[in-house]
């Protein structure tokens, strides 16, 4: 089957799957509300107003304002920018840490494959938050500390996907035929075994930034993320646990954004998923 019908049936799988669909729109919207905060924020997410503190929705504050009188829809709209940063650049060194592992693990075989998966055993043997919580305890909750920790605990999955595609791979034809034309090791893994591996690889990308926006957030609520005045909604979060009884809309509104976010990049993974291979589904009832 060639690569032009290849892509036509992925589509078509793709469409006739409604909540894959859903999934994807729910992506574009928050890319789109990201991208174009500074436009939609009606105000700056900063700006105090003791006038109008923990003020319900209405019409001048549609989401309500905070215990400093911010206003809860600017906040989350920025907010979305923090959320989304921190699981794509998380994902990011994740992806590239799980692929190399998973590479040399998958092509090499023998005690390189051992100690590094009995590496990644250990790591998932450890309680990942926990982990980040003790990290960031010691290095401080900057942004890019965040990142970076959430991303240097997410790549084990990764890695052991990439080796059992290297494993499946390795032995196919065409990697036959380039190690016979003397094509080097550098040359088989990136250019040949990888390049076939991606499709499990970008299923396990959209599905780990959901977890990093999820991770992210648990960190801010709890005070060792984000830290305020910049604008996150586990933070937003933080203050309606302390209002919870007088300002029901600093949970709700932010709790739901969270929500939406987290199943909309799950739907499109699993879409993309059974877009790829429907088998999988069959195979996992």
């Amino acid at each position: 089957m060639t690569e032009h019908k290849l892509k036509n049936l992925f589509w078509h799988r793709f469409r006739r799957n409604g909540l894959a669909v859903a999934g994807g729109i729910v992506v574009l919207i928050l890319f789109f509300v990201a991208v174009f905060a500074p436009l939609l924020s009606p105000y700056n997410p900063d700006d105090i107003d003791r006038k109008h503190i923990l003020e319900p929705p209405g019409m001048r504050h549609p989401l309500g304002t905070d215990d400093l009188g911010r206003d809860v829809l600017s906040r989350m709209i920025w907010g979305s920018r923090i959320s989304l940063a921190v699981g794509f650049v998380a994902v990011g060194i994740a992806t590239v840490i799980g692929m190399l592992l998973g590479a040399i693990s998958g092509y090499y075989s023998g005690w390189t494959d051992r100690i590094i998966m009995r590496f990644i055993d250990i790591m998932l043997s450890i309680p990942t938050f926990f982990l980040i919580l003790a990290v960031i305890a010691f290095i401080g909750s900057s942004i890019l500390n965040i990142m970076a920790v959430i991303g240097l605990t997410m790549w084990m999955g990764v890695a052991r996907l990439v080796r059992a595609e290297f494993l499946s791979l390795k032995e196919r034809e065409f990697v036959l035929a380039a190690r016979a034309l003397g094509a080097s090791d550098l040359r088989i893994i990136f250019r040949h075994i990888m390049v076939n591996s991606m499709a499990p690889v970008l299923v396990s990308v959209i599905l780990g930034v959901a977890g990093a926006v999820l991770v992210e957030s648990a960190l801010s609520f709890l005070g060792i993320g984000v830290q305020p005045p910049t604008p996150s909604w586990g933070n937003i979060l933080t203050i309606g646990k302390d209002n919870i009884e007088i300002a029901w809309w600093l949970s709700v509104f932010p709790g739901l954004a969270i929500l939406v976010t987290v199943l909309g990049y799950y739907l499109l993974g699993e879409g993309i998923r059974d877009a790829i291979d429907p088998r999988l589904r069959e195979r996992q009832r």
